[in-house]
């Protein structure tokens, strides 16, 4: 049982780890030990769902149900889009909300949480390829004859896709909706369960089950047409035979059936099974597909009867439901020649009986190195033609990637440590940086072509630009750095003697560990991910540069002013008119005031008149549609109209005196104004909010003396060139 998290954890509803065992939730906070688990266990029981009835009465079941008849395929499809998805962007890929881990949510403090500890973020469009797939085996289209391979890179969240889906497998086969049977022989007094939980409907002849699809087909018409397809494994073969002779008819030996509901589970080996290889001397076949029983042998007199083997191996454990093959492709050459047949044919083939049919998706996955020997093995074509690959990369794009380790971390920290803004960022940012190829373009550098991929507006690229460079570089997202690096370096942090964690802490972490790091493969490899190290830092200077200057330009009703006031100058620039100045009397618009504002959006003096046209025509057609222009909703003109003000008040505050000794009353009292706006707006506390600004006022000191030492140069060159 997880340790109990401390009380000011359990304030922080964005931890997604610190409440991660609170889910007791509901229970009085008093209560014992023994009283929890009695709640709790009670509670178990009672979700556990059952149902027992006669064939007949299943057969009725069905009839008014007819999706009890669905295979695996179709269960499995019905089971995300039973979550629902995400509307998506034009040509973006929608998020199905299975991957949002919800069934992981009940471990959570916050029962309102959107996303559970697993939730799988940045890959929708494989995962939307994933969906797609499997809905295309549910309709009978073909890859329900195939394994699908998921193939990335270490940490790419290929096992959490599995686990999510497995367990969805398990809450939905708990509900109504999900509801699946399967049977048991009653004979001499003795229950003798389906040996692989067949469905109840392989037990009639092949003749009915034609008529009974059609029969379900008129009741509830399904775009997956319901398909009874299959054989009884041959235990249930054997009773059947047998009990057809002694009763002397089938109808007599279906009296001895009885249908009963049952749920998946993984820890159970029922409906979900999981294979992870072995070394190559110690892999054995009947771990999939059973053994013989060699004690019932001398019972039954035969090591060929039915009832002396043991039907336990993992593709039978898995019918009805799911086989994860963990790292497949290190299987030897016999198991994948297992796997051949189980997913072409739907059959395995025990030792000493006939095939037996399995119905069942089979998800496998591997990493880049396994998959490289794959292709370049001749001798395993068949294997590959079986196989759907979808690409599992790495996250691109930083906001996702941040998302991953606030999933384990919380948005606050853990272990007692606070982290700082921008610290999951910062070290979320390097990671995607390390993924990336040099970009192409002449003007865009790695940090240019992130920001991008993230959605942020990058000069001189269009969204067109964006989706090219995507296309232009496959192999992005299949190398770079795993997030289990940055959380492992975030973590060493977290167990330090400080206790506020900022970025430079964790960017130092980073660098320390790369000399350490078994997935570097070269030296050179190394210096350039310590060359992105630096590159992430000015980065991280650049924004607490921006909020700093927000905070100081944070007077809302003086950038009102500015607005209003350039906008009033911009609309009388454009429809050539004049400008009523403060005493009343018309001028011409201030040229200076509105290049003051432009320029800091990067708007040269040839672009200026358009700029102007655009941003009254944007304005008039909000006012036709009853909406209002406001500043604050345009980030890029926030900020240079935060820029300008700045620049105007910039010497009112003396920043720079935060590296001195000695602050006056009158400055410190200016200081403490500017720390409260960075701890309301951007989530400081005082401590980092302090630190970041005298961080920024070191930035501010460096910048004055580069400035005046290039004057000093250009001076003595003026002084020589005049001599």
């Amino acid at each position: 049982m997880r340790q109990q998290p401390r009380p000011d954890d359990a304030r922080n509803p964005d931890d997604a780890t610190s409440g991660a065992a609170n889910h007791v939730g509901h229970v009085d906070g008093g209560a014992g030990l023994l009283e929890i688990a009695s709640a709790f266990l009670g509670r178990a029981e009672e979700s556990e769902p059952s149902w027992e009835g006669s064939l007949d009465e299943y057969l009725a079941l069905v009839d008014r149900t007819p999706a009890l008849a669905r295979n695996a395929w179709q269960r499995m499809a019905d089971m995300i889009e039973s979550h629902g998805k995400d509307s998506a962007a034009k040509g973006e890929a929608p998020r199905w909300r299975i991957f949002d881990d919800p069934h992981g949510r009940e471990r959570l403090a916050d029962p309102d949480a959107r996303f559970g500890p697993d939730a799988i973020f940045g890959l929708d469009a494989s995962l939307h390829e994933l969906v797609t797939t499997i809905r295309a085996g549910a309709r009978g289209l073909g890859p329900e004859r195939r394994m699908i391979l998921l193939h990335g890179p270490v940490g790419s969240a290929k096992s959490t896709i599995a686990r999510l889906l497995k367990r969805g497998l398990e809450h939905y086969t708990r509900s109504d909706e999900g509801a699946v049977h399967t049977f048991d022989w009653h004979v001499d007094g003795e229950v003798i369960p389906s040996a692989t939980n067949q469905d109840p409907l392989l037990l009639l002849p092949e003749a009915a089950r034609t008529a009974i699809e059609s029969r379900l087909a008129a009741v509830e018409p399904r775009e997956d047409r319901l398909r009874i397809e299959g054989e009884l494994d041959p235990v249930s073969r054997f009773w059947l035979d047998e009990l057809t002779r002694r009763e002397g008819s089938l109808e007599g030996a279906l009296r001895h059936v009885r249908v009963r509901r049952f749920t998946f589970s993984e820890s159970r080996r029922i409906g979900i099974g999981t294979f992870q290889p072995k070394d190559e001397k110690n892999q054995d076949s009947t771990e999939l597909t059973g053994d013989l029983n060699y004690r019932k042998i001398a019972e039954y007199g035969s090591d060929s009867d039915p009832r002396a083997f043991n039907f336990d191996g993992e593709f039978n454990v898995a019918n009805r439901g799911m086989l994860e093959f963990i790292e497949v492709l290190k299987l030897d050459v016999a198991f994948l020649y297992d796997l051949l047949g189980a997913t072409q044919e739907h059959t395995i083939k025990p030792k000493k009986f006939q095939a037996t049919h399995i119905d069942e998706v089979i998800l496998g996955h591997t990493n880049e190195p396994e998959f490289r020997k794959l292709q370049s093995n001749e001798l395993m074509e068949a294997f590959r033609d079986r196989t759907i690959r979808i690409d599992v990369p790495y996250n691109l794009r930083v906001t996702d990637e941040a998302e991953i380790h606030r999933r384990r971390f919380g948005r606050r920290g853990s272990a007692g440590r606070r982290l700082a803004p921008h610290s999951i960022e910062m070290a979320s940012l390097w990671a995607v940086l390390t993924r990336l190829e040099d970009p192409k373009h002449p003007t865009l550098t790695r940090l240019g072509k992130a920001r991008a991929y993230d959605g942020e507006e990058v000069q001189g690229l269009t969204a067109d630009d964006v989706r090219d460079l995507r296309a232009s570089a496959p192999r992005e997202g299949l190398e770079g750095i795993s997030p289990r690096y940055v959380q492992d370096r975030i973590a060493s942090c977290l167990v330090a003697d400080k206790r506020v964690i900022g970025p430079r802490d964790v960017l130092d972490a980073i660098e320390a560990g790369l000399g350490a790091h078994s997935m570097v493969a070269s030296e050179e490899q190394r210096k350039t991910f310590r060359g992105l190290v630096a590159v992430v830092r000015d980065a991280y200077d650049a924004v607490i540069r921006e909020e700093v200057e927000a905070a100081i330009a944070a007077d809302e009703e003086a950038l009102d002013r500015l607005c209003a006031k350039y906008l009033d100058n911009v609309r009388a620039y454009t429809t050539h008119e004049r400008v009523v100045g403060e005493d009343g009397n018309p001028r011409e618009p201030d040229e200076r005031l509105m290049r003051s504002v432009e320029e800091k959006t990067q708007i040269p003096d040839a672009r200026k008149d358009d700029f102007r046209h655009e941003l009254m025509n944007y304005i008039a057609a909000l006012h036709l549609e009853g909406a209002q222009f406001d500043y604050r909703r345009n980030k890029r003109l926030r900020r240079a109209l935060e820029l300008k003000l700045f620049e105007d008040q910039r010497d009112q505050i003396q920043l720079t005196t935060l590296v001195s000794s000695v602050v006056d009353r009158d400055t410190n009292e200016k200081l403490a104004v500017i720390r409260d706006r960075l701890c309301r707006r951007f989530g400081y506390d005082e401590a980092s909010a302090e630190a970041v600004m005298r961080d920024v006022a070191g930035l501010f000191v460096r910048d004055e003396a580069e400035a005046e030492a290039a004057a000093r140069a250009a001076s003595e060159g003026d002084g020589e060139e005049a001599a």
